[in-house]
């Protein structure tokens, strides 16, 4: 993903809200903002350029 193998590690350790798109911790069990309960696993690997 970017040019530090320590920043891949914090930026892919979240989850992300599908309410409000907002980056939660992972474990949480409701979003920090909106409270939601709807959550997704952040993107691992970035999408293949063409």
């Amino acid at each position: 993903m970017g040019k530090f193998p320590l920043a891949d590690r914090v930026l892919t350790r979240m989850v992300i809200c599908r309410k409000c798109k907002a980056r939660n911790k992972v474990g949480v069990a409701k979003c920090r903002k909106c409270g939601s309960t709807y959550m997704r696993a952040k993107r691992k690997d970035k999408r293949v350029k063409k």
